[in-house]
């Protein structure tokens, strides 16, 4: 029987996932999971227009079934050693809220309005607002605050959604009193410290998503905001100046959670984290190493010694903050705006006759249009496996939600060169897969072209896990081994890691990484053969790109 136990809470895109985990030796105990309702019907979406919302009461929901799921597959004697509970969420997902911290659509007048709602971190539709920011920065007579996040403002992150949406939505600009980053609000709720003005704000999303830097002494000032747009005049005075590491304590569990939990008054509840970040620390990230989380898109993460890193600005990056991941260190991010869902979009294209119902599919029913939707992509990967490789194979250029990694530009499209009447399915199917690693080799050659150390790398997430041809694939284009983390949970463990330091049970997280980690189940390793054909398909990746943002010019 576990005397110290710990929960992570992991916020996907799509569902929540929840584990218990020894604090003393990382041992999964119980795991939980559930999807958000209204975001698996569609609900507060336009994908035509970039524009994806989910609902708080989605997160709420299911939030509690995961947690609940997860102590009864531990079993009884569990709950009473929990000790602290940490979260991470995707990012940047921020929200409105009112004076008192409740969400903005929870409110009268709101629970249906887009506008409301947290803005996912894949919503797209501030890529104007964005660069509006990135100018700014750059012109308006004082410090260039994208210094720390590459040098370009991105339409992914907190500034640029907000301003869209206060431009768009007189009601929302009227009602809400602040912002919060979903994993600011998830652990205020659960704390009961809900009051945007005294929730401890994340180190991590406002370091990577918010300009947010030590040495501007917080977030840029009021004037620069009023020099962006009036709209934003005196948001700044009901932010927040300090941000804390997810190693510090938020709060304690709030009498209603703890019941609903059926866990103890006294459980600490960590400051929130991204998820990417969290997975990081699950992945057991350390220097030297470029961490891959690897789902629907990706975040490709380094940390280094803070004396190490110096005062240098890396340009072309997601951003870099100190503490963000391992505190101690500072935190690199990049990343591509889209990997597997580019997957799941070849997917559907296939499945559209089954979706429509067109012919045979007519009289099907939604269980036998599913399971034949899910056999897609590992039928076409076996045969993309077993493709001469000498026959026409096109390429693609991974952008089909923008680019998030080098110099982010959201307006960038996806593409694909070099079609035939020959061109197969699978053919097709390995181009894709092929423009991902091309994107992921040109993210590590970036890294190392700013002087950035890369020894080894790591992946977790969903797809490392379950494609064997995507993972030969990016080591072979990479021309580097890459070992997959062993844990399916590593963005949960990570935040079970940060909850492991906050309750004191480990010094630092380092310590914690150590004692937890699940370790690596398999290792990828480039086959020499191929190499110089993934340099040349490589080279046309680039030139494909060049002339891309040329023609967008």
């Amino acid at each position: 029987m576990t005397e110290q136990a710990v929960i992570g809470i992991d916020f996907g895109t799509d569902a929540v996932r929840a584990v218990v985990a020894d604090a003393v030796d990382g041992t999964l105990l119980g795991q939980g999971e559930a999807a958000y309702p209204r975001w698996q019907k569609g609900r507060y979406c336009d994908p035509a227009a970039n524009q994806f919302r989910q609902h708080p009461l989605d997160h709420l929901e299911s939030m509690e079934q995961a947690v609940a799921g997860c102590l009864d597959h531990a079993g009884k004697t569990v709950a009473p050693a929990v000790r602290a509970i940490g979260v991470d969420t995707t990012g940047s997902t921020p929200g409105p809220v009112d004076q008192n911290g409740r969400a903005l659509s929870m409110t009268p007048g709101f629970i249906d309005d887009p506008d409301a709602m947290f803005v996912l971190w894949k919503d797209h539709t501030g890529v104007r607002e964005a660069e509006e920011i990135t100018t700014a920065a750059k012109n308006w007579g004082g410090t260039d605050f994208t210094r720390y996040c590459g040098g370009t403002y991105s339409a992914e992150w907190f500034w640029s959604k907000i301003l869209h949406i206060l431009r768009e939505n007189p009601g929302v600009r009227e009602r809400a009193f602040s912002w919060v980053e979903h994993c600011d609000w998830v652990t205020g709720v659960l704390t009961g410290i809900t009051d945007p003005l005294a929730m401890r704000r994340s180190r991590c999303a406002a370091g990577h998503k918010a300009m947010w830097h030590r040495t501007f002494q917080g977030l840029p000032p009021d004037r620069f905001w009023q020099g962006v747009d009036p709209t934003l005049a005196g948001l700044t005075d009901r932010l927040y100046t300090q941000t804390h590491a997810a190693t510090v304590p938020a709060g304690t569990l709030s009498d209603e959670w703890a019941e609903k939990f059926g866990l103890g008054r006294d459980v600490v509840v960590g400051v929130g984290l991204i998820d990417a970040h969290a997975g990081a620390v699950g992945g057991q990230i350390a220097p030297g190493a470029l961490l891959k989380v690897m789902g629907t898109s990706t975040c490709d993460m380094i940390v280094a010694p803070e004396q190490a890193a110096g005062t240098r600005t890396i340009p072309g990056i997601c951003g870099q903050a100190d503490d963000s991941i391992i505190p101690g260190m500072v935190g690199l991010e990049a990343g591509q705006s889209a990997f597997g869902d580019i997957y799941a979009w070849f997917r559907d294209l296939l499945a559209w006759p089954a979706a429509a119902g067109i012919g045979p599919w007519a009289e099907a029913t939604e269980a036998d249009k599913t399971a034949f939707t899910d056999q897609l992509i590992p039928a076409l990967s076996d045969a993309a496996m077993n493709l001469d490789t000498d026959s026409s194979v096109p390429v693609s250029l991974d952008w089909f939600n923008g680019r998030r990694t080098p110099n982010a530009n959201q307006a960038l499209k996806g593409g694909i060169s070099g079609l035939t009447l020959a061109s197969s399915a699978p053919a097709l199917f390995l181009s894709l897969v092929e423009s991902t690693a091309f994107g992921s080799r040109r993210i590590a050659e970036h890294f190392t072209e700013q002087g950035i150390e890369i020894n080894q790398v790591i992946a977790v997430g969903g797809v490392a896990k379950k494609s064997p041809l995507v993972m030969q694939t990016l080591a072979d284009v990479m021309g580097m081994s890459i070992r997959v983390a062993r844990s399916d949970q590593t963005c949960a463990l990570g935040a079970a890691m940060t909850a492991a330091v906050a309750a004191g049970i480990h010094g630092d997280l380092v310590q914690a990484q150590a004692a937890m980690g699940a370790g690596f189940e398999r290792e990828y390793r480039p086959d020499a053969s191929t190499a110089a054909r993934y340099d040349r398909r490589y080279r046309e990746y680039l030139a494909m790109g060049r002339d891309a943002e040329l023609s967008r010019r």
